[in-house]
């Protein structure tokens, strides 16, 4: 059976918040109720009521909330009103004559079984939910990120950017708290840049961006946070999907999704595995200004990255309905890696007169071997249809990382082997989380929340390098200066209550949180042992004001932490290359940041604006220090050694808007521009030279993104993303604007049963990383960096038991199919 599902996303902030509006035109009315699922009693979240005036035949309406919770003011009138929800039967309501507030109750939806060959597959739009205290991007038909992995994802999220090595940042602050299902997990990995590439594109739901943080999350990330909500479906009877990729350079991958529901139980699982090369390279010109103690006057290095990888990512789930108001949830995710690097570089050494002093080539062979295992165990209690939940969370995760690199160097000029070293690499974590939530509604206008989060990590991590000191056949010496062990273990315990009320059109959320801080660092090596302990209180504000439907502004506020770890903390010496040292601090104390946010957000017939004005403070900021150590290597490379300090006063002022506009039906067109400025304060003296330079700086830099979807002839889609990052600065370095543009093409195929897409990233070949460094007295430096080279990749996706079905607006205030608030 065909029907029309109409979607009607306007007075989104409204229908989002946690609760009702009490009406104050005597002219309007309010229609409310809660949309519940027939069989589990759980809320619908977006189940649509649809408003129709039989004498005018004017169509209004609304969404649910996330508690299936909806109030819709509307002329008093005639009306016939109609709830709908994907792949569910609809309920209508005969035409009535309305002159004052009607509250439907409590409507069960039960799925439409005999139209589940049309199940439409939740995935295949973009929208945007704006709530009071966060955005929920929910991933869909983004052509660009098929066949991508988690940090493509995230690199088309408004306020969010992924740079050339894939560090993740929020609006221009890279001090962004990333959690997987609204919790801390292994998944995102003890390197978050590299973790994110093993989770395929296919495996996540929504991502929520989290700017102006309530009490109920943790306090970590000076930015915010990104939530990052895997997939879960609950479609009755057995459905999924299934996708393969191939591209160029060799992209091989495969990603199958599906779940089987019954009136007890809900089965589902996300499997995806790659195979891909992953071609980059990186250039530097260094000039050394202080000669005293070495010959070499400049270095130019030019390296390739030659990178194979392959991974499996796995995750299955159960769900038990133990009543109509109580399930149970249990999660298994695993998600392996198995990396081949060489790595290239070739290096020229000069005199200050010009001349070559020397000429080799250092290659480094790298094997990585990684493994992250998840368990999760969830029990959810709705006692009512009002809002009164209780949920326990318990997880478990564990990680394994392993390396073996072995390091060559010729002397180009004489065909000599001149050094030869071994590198072995151990990081293990692991992690344990016990989360308690209640909340407790009072009457439709006021809800109280209190909880208790612990959270416990273990980190070690383990460094031995091995050298062949005399030529040609020495054996490997280990290096006692940079060989050495570390555990790190920390223990958050965690208690905050938040308030909630409506004022007519003012919604007010408050909270306070508490965290103590508890934290051992063993230096195995050394046989030494640090432990520290702290707590901090975290108050947070959340105020939204709305002038009409379509019109609403907010105030955030609330205060952030960001906690030293691992490598920040590790005083042993680690490095990159010979002439690259990073050393941790273990003194470091942690970075208290205050954070001001003013948002708005306007509505027309074919625009959607949202913006912001923002405001960050932070005290003791770290600073990453870059200085001479008076040394050298073998080949007469003065060394360098960078380390963290609590050093600076940073503050930043930004403003982003997120704009939507759709010109014609078959185009639709998202942007978002983000506009900020840091100022730092702080002064270094090095101990060595006794000298002291200014880490003083301003930097206002901005970024651009402009998303393109046009609808062609022929069941064909069209997508152009391009992207800008302008020049920005600290007191150390110096970066260049970075332009980037993917370009995506997609065609249902099969009676809309499958889809072909096709994916070209950066066309142009120009998403490289361009930096000057300048060290007063000691260092001139010009490098790039391109971590991926341009990607060509081919998906096609097949739906079994479902059928892609198109949502048709019969009103288009929201500005937009696509992205939609």
């Amino acid at each position: 059976m065909t029907k029309k599902i109409t979607i009607l996303l306007f007075s989104i902030f409204l229908s989002n918040t946690l609760f009702s509006q009490k009406q104050n035109n005597p002219n309007e009315i309010s229609i409310s109720g809660t949309v519940v699922d027939a069989i589990s009693n759980q809320p619908l979240e977006y189940a649509t009521i649809v408003l129709k005036d039989v004498i005018s035949q004017k169509i209004s309406g609304g969404i649910t909330d996330a508690d299936g919770k909806f109030d819709i003011k509307s002329p008093k009138g005639t009306y016939e009103i109609r709830v709908e929800f994907i792949s569910f039967a609809s309920k209508k309501f005969p035409k009535q004559v309305i002159n004052s507030d009607l509250n439907l109750g409590t409507i069960k939806l039960s799925e439409d079984t005999s139209s589940l060959e049309e199940v439409v597959i939740v995935a295949e739009k973009t929208t945007v939910d704006i709530r009071l205290d966060k955005k929920v991007f929910n991933i869909g038909k983004d052509l660009s990120i098929r066949g991508g992995n988690a940090s493509d994802v995230l690199g088309n999220v408004p306020s969010v950017q992924v740079d050339v090595e894939g560090a993740v940042s929020l609006r221009g602050n890279e001090n962004v708290t990333i959690l997987i299902d609204g919790r801390p997990s292994a998944l995102v990995g003890l390197n978050g840049a590299e973790a994110l590439r093993q989770i395929p594109a296919e495996a996540i739901e929504k991502v929520e961006v989290i700017t102006s943080p309530s009490a109920r999350y943790d306090a970590e990330g000076t930015a915010g946070i990104l939530n990052i909500i895997l997939r879960k479906n609950k479609l009755t009877g057995f459905n999924g999907s299934l996708q393969l990729d191939l591209g160029y350079p060799a992209r091989v991958g495969t990603a199958f999704n599906a779940n089987w529901r019954t009136e007890k139980w809900n089965l589902f699982t996300n499997t995806g595995f790659r195979y891909n090369e992953t071609p980059g390279n990186a250039f530097s010109d260094a000039n050394y200004l202080n000669r005293s103690n070495t010959e070499v006057a400049r270095t130019v290095e030019s390296r390739n990255f030659d990178r194979l990888g392959r991974s499996l990512f796995t995750s299955f789930g159960a769900e038990y309905y133990i009543s109509d108001n109580t399930s149970i949830i249990g999660n298994i995710v695993f998600n392996g890696g198995n990396d081949d690097d060489v790595n290239s570089n070739d290096i020229l050494r000069y005199f200050n007169d010009g001349n070559i002093k020397e000429a080799t080539s250092r290659t480094e062979n790298e094997a990585e071997d990684e493994e992250r295992i998840q368990y999760t165990l969830d029990y959810v209690n709705n006692f009512d249809d009002k809002g009164k939940k209780l949920s326990i969370n318990l997880q478990y995760s564990t990680e394994v990382e392993d390396k073996l690199n072995n390091i060559t160097e010729f002397d180009t000029q004489a065909n000599l082997l001149n050094d030869l070293e071994q590198v072995l690499e151990d990081q293990d974590e692991n992690r344990a989380l016990l989360q308690i939530d209640y909340v407790h509604p009072v009457g439709e206008d006021i809800q109280y929340e209190a909880g208790y989060r612990g959270n416990y990590r273990d980190i070690f991590n383990s460094f031995y390098l091995e050298e062949r000191l005399v030529f040609p056949n020495g054996p490997l010496v280990p290096d006692a200066g940079l060989n050495n062990s570390f555990n790190y273990e920390e223990f958050v315990n965690a208690a905050y209550f938040q308030y909630g009320q409506k004022f007519n059109k003012i919604s007010l959320l408050a909270g306070l949180r508490y965290e103590y801080t508890a934290i051992e660092i063993v230096q195995q090596t050394s046989t030494t042992r640090d432990e520290r302990s702290y707590g901090n209180l975290f108050p947070t504000l959340n105020l939204g004001y709305e002038f009409k439907d379509g019109e609403n502004i907010t105030l955030g506020y609330n205060r952030r932490i960001r906690r030293p770890r691992g490598r920040s903390l590790n005083p042993f010496p680690s490095r990159s290359s010979e002439a690259n040292i990073y050393t941790g601090n273990v003194d470091l104390n942690p970075v208290i940041t205050d954070a001001v946010d003013v948002g708005y957000l306007k509505r027309w017939e074919k625009f959607t604006l949202s913006t912001s004005l923002y405001y960050n403070i932070s005290n003791d900021n770290w600073e990453r220090i870059q200085e001479a150590t008076g040394e050298i290597t073998d080949n007469g490379d003065p060394i360098t050694r960078r380390f963290p300090i609590n050093l600076s006063t940073e503050e930043r002022l930004g403003f982003e808007f997120t704009l939507n506009y759709r010109p014609f039906k078959v185009w639709n067109i998202n942007s978002d521009f983000n506009l900020f400025r840091v100022t730092s304060d702080g002064d270094y003296t090095n101990p060595t030279t006794n000298l002291t330079q200014s880490f003083d700086f301003e930097n206002t830099s901005y970024f651009i993104r402009i998303n393109q979807k046009i609808t062609l002839p022929g069941k064909t889609d069209l997508q152009i993303n391009t992207n800008y990052r302008g020049p920005s600065q600290n007191a150390q370095t110096e970066s260049q604007g970075v332009f980037s543009m993917n370009l995506a093409a997609s065609k249902d195929l099969f009676n809309e049963k499958a889809s072909l897409s096709v994916n070209f990233s950066d066309v142009f070949n120009s998403r490289i990383s361009q930096r000057t460094t300048n060290i007063p007295g000691f260092l001139n430096q010009y490098s790039e960096f391109q971590w991926r080279e341009p990607q060509f990749r081919v998906s096609l996706v097949y739906r079994f038991n479902q059928k892609k079905k198109k949502f048709t607006p019969e009103r288009q205030e929201n500005g937009g199919e696509d992205f939609e608030g």
